[in-house]
């Protein structure tokens, strides 16, 4: 379970940090932050089902 926290503890970070309102990822759009997003969203659920 410790792997599986740690994990959605730095995607989450670098979710925050990928978010276009930022000024150094302003000109990269939503890309990373979507896909940021969906691999998060992915662990989570993994997590929730106990598969990680």
């Amino acid at each position: 379970m410790a792997i599986s926290t740690l994990l959605i503890i730095i995607l989450i970070i670098l979710l925050i940090g990928a978010v276009p309102t930022w000024p150094h990822a302003r000109s990269w759009g939503y890309a990373p932050s979507g896909l940021l997003g969906t691999v998060l969203l992915i662990v989570v659920i993994l997590a929730l089902l106990g598969q990680i």
